[in-house]
């Protein structure tokens, strides 16, 4: 977010300023919080899913939507000419599910926090593609490294850690305000690869991401299943997918 607007008043002047809105360099006034539709979709297409799900449909059917459109890695171990087709589907569906309100209100917090400037960034029809890589990316790490297992992945997390990737290749850095909700995210000069992982935020952020991811690994499951652990491994691949693949979803931007 911006740090205040810039100008010749006095400090005597600012309380004129509205509270809940900046204003930009240009003069206008800007949405201290105005996500783009495309962003308030996806999460209206969590919820109503998530809806349907939990409380709505009878808890066997429940199960029967989980089981069916979740992501398991036993799924590949055998051949898939011997099974139904849901192993063309759930690489994508199982970003669609969740496990619990907790979970939920999480992973929709993120995807309004990144998921907006990444939108802003690359429009509609990249941003649906990018869920797809990012989801697919996510859930082959997490076969590759579960080989076999019979566990079943949910939730949307590899994706919205696909569009922190995307956002360390342009939010990042100094004198950027990508965070600030505005469409001048789109005019921003895209940091290749080595010149990103150069950049202070950039590492801090990783680092993070990281650290937490360890912590997920080894440590209690916090959000969603009681019962299930977090699934960093899909973290990750959808982290790299974003980060190492975001020239190819984003827009003819300054280099």
């Amino acid at each position: 977010m911006a740090d205040g607007p810039k100008g010749p008043w006095s400090e005597d002047e600012r309380h004129d300023l509205p509270p809940l809105e900046e204003v930009s360099e240009e003069g206008g006034r800007e949405p201290f919080f105005n996500m783009p539709g495309g962003v308030l979709v996806a999460l209206a297409l969590l919820f109503l899913i998530f809806a349907i799900q939990d409380w709505i449909v009878s808890p066997a059917l429940s199960e029967w939507i989980v089981l069916e459109f979740g992501f398991s890695p036993i799924r590949y171990a055998y051949p898939l000419a011997q099974q139904d087709l849901a192993w063309i589907w759930t690489p994508l569906t199982y970003s669609l599910l969740h496990g619990g309100v907790q979970h939920l209100l999480f992973n929709g917090l993120w995807l309004a926090v990144f998921g907006t400037p990444v939108f802003r960034r690359i429009g509609a029809i990249r941003f649906c593609l990018l869920w797809l890589v990012t989801a697919v990316g996510g859930a082959a790490l997490h076969m590759l490294l579960n080989w076999g297992d019979a566990t079943l992945l949910v939730g949307s997390s590899a994706v919205i850690a696909g569009m922190m990737g995307c956002a360390c290749r342009f939010a990042f850095g100094a004198g950027r305000h990508a965070f600030r909700f505005a469409d001048d995210v789109r005019f921003l000069r895209r940091f290749g690869i080595l010149e990103a992982l150069k950049i202070r935020m950039v590492v801090t952020f990783i680092l993070v991401f990281g650290v937490s991811n360890l912590i997920f690994a080894v440590g209690p499951p916090i959000f969603g299943d009681p019962g299930g652990p977090i699934a960093w491994d899909a973290h990750l691949g959808g982290f790299l997918v974003g980060f190492l693949g975001f020239a190819a979803f984003d827009r003819d931007a300054p280099r």
